[in-house]
């Protein structure tokens, strides 16, 4: 098949097309925020730079894109080439049998006008975190949503979660298998950054705080700790600029990573010499650095929006789920509570290496994406819509 996958630029797609190196299909990559090409296979036709002016910049243009953002939209083709546009000059150079978009509002609402063009062209949705979750209860967002699921062929999510939503919302068309958003991990090749359980001293933190992190709530928790921690390291990566202000200000002597200062690498290296991993947030997928955590043997704690988490994370036994995101007390009883109960944590992550192996190796998740794509050709070939 020819099969024009959508997406912004992310870690995660670029490990998605990576699987299918030897799938035998022709693909192409559509760079949806046109910011250049990525580092992916070299059989991939890129296609980048797409967007052109019409007119020359209007002062006030960003503003009211912000301020008036369906006035901005309803004028925008006037004086810029849309997604749509250039999406459709693709269409008719390429003639892709299958599209594939990742990711609901930045990459998959800019392109549905040009879709319902053409229906004949299947079309499979990669529902990314929140997609469906938190931004249903919006209204602006709930009627775009349902506006693309009505014209999307196949739905693809990280969490089993999502699709009950997406019936909700309209989606009539056909489920695929769960799979994590980015495929697998190379759980062998990350075997040599993990030390033995006994040398692990860093209770790692994910440092989001914006409409959906809480990391804020998980720093008030350890403050909560602070005598009963002081032979632990308090490490916090890819935190946001109102995250590491906290930490300043509170004169907290924990160390701290900014959003961009370490790579996937480094970030996995981190995670293979902790053993405490904290993700907070108020609406997420299937977190990815949760998945993380389990490959690398750093005992998770992780909030549970719509109870997607707990489809990988049993409380007290691999794990801990944190009901609520912004009760600083009982956050703060999980961790002293994992930090206590060692033999707990060394039993729930000998389970998570063997869930690991199971569900999130890269082998097991290549061949599910492989047949995904069978799936939706043998359909085509079929006609079974």
């Amino acid at each position: 098949m020819k099969i024009l996958l959508i997406s912004m630029h992310s870690i995660h797609s670029i490990r998605w097309i990576e699987n299918l190196k030897n799938s035998g299909h022709h693909l192409y990559w559509f760079d949806i925020s046109n910011r250049g090409k990525i580092d992916t296979l070299e059989t991939v036709n890129q296609i980048s730079d797409w967007k052109k002016r019409k007119l020359p910049y209007i002062k006030g243009e960003y503003w009211l894109s912000k301020k008036m953002p369906n006035l901005y939209s309803s004028i925008r083709s006037f004086m810029e080439v849309t997604e749509n546009e250039a999406l459709e000059k693709v269409i008719k150079e390429i003639k892709p049998d299958v599209i594939h978009s990742f990711e609901m509002q930045a990459v998959t609402y800019p392109i549905v006008k040009t879709m319902n063009k053409y229906p004949e062209i299947k079309w499979i949705y990669s529902c990314w975190g929140n997609d469906l979750f938190y931004f249903q209860n919006i209204p602006y967002h709930k009627n775009r949503i349902k506006e693309v699921l009505k014209r999307v062929d196949y739905m693809h999510a990280d969490c089993q979660r999502d699709y009950p939503i997406a019936f909700k919302l309209g989606f009539k068309g056909t489920t695929l298998e769960v799979i994590p958003t980015g495929g697998g991990f190379k759980i062998n090749e990350l075997e040599v950054y993990k030390l033995p359980n006994k040398d692990r001293k860093i209770i790692l933190v994910k440092g989001y705080q914006n409409i959906f992190g809480r990391a804020i709530n998980i720093i008030k928790a350890l403050e909560r700790l602070t005598g009963k921690i002081t032979e632990y390291d308090v490490v916090i990566f890819g935190a946001h600029a109102v995250v590491q202000n906290y930490v300043a200000v509170n004169n907290l002597n924990y160390t701290v990573y900014g959003r961009h200062d370490l790579s996937h690498q480094q970030t996995m290296e981190l995670i293979g010499k902790s053993f405490l991993y904290i993700g907070n947030n108020i609406s997420d997928g299937m977190p990815n650095t949760l998945l993380e955590a389990i490959i690398m043997e750093a005992f998770p704690i992780q909030s549970n929006p719509g109870n997607a988490s707990a489809e990988i994370i049993e409380h007290g036994v691999n794990g801990f789920l944190i009901n609520d995101p912004e009760d600083v007390e009982s956050i703060s009883n999980l961790i002293l509570e994992a930090i206590e109960k060692e033999k707990m944590r060394e039993e729930g992550c000998r389970l998570n290496k063997k869930i690991a192996l199971e569900k999130l190796d890269y082998n097991v998740n290549q061949q599910k994406i492989v047949a995904l794509y069978k799936k939706v050709e043998a359909g085509i070939e079929n006609n079974t819509f």
